[in-house]
């Protein structure tokens, strides 16, 4: 669950929408401070990717 709202409310950033993600979450877990995060999002033709964040 995005807290801060999806590519629709944000806008859809074109060519950076992993990055995004992962900003996102970053940001999210200093303001949290969370120790772990995930990150995940389709990549078309079916496909997904995700990716576990640790911080020290």
């Amino acid at each position: 669950i995005n807290v801060n709202g999806g590519a629709i409310a944000i806008g859809h950033p074109i060519g950076a929408s992993g990055c995004r993600i992962l900003v996102t979450l970053l940001h999210e877990m200093q303001k949290r401070d969370a120790k772990k995060g995930l990150a995940s999002l389709c990549i078309g033709g079916g496909m997904g990717v995700a990716l576990a964040v640790e911080r020290p």
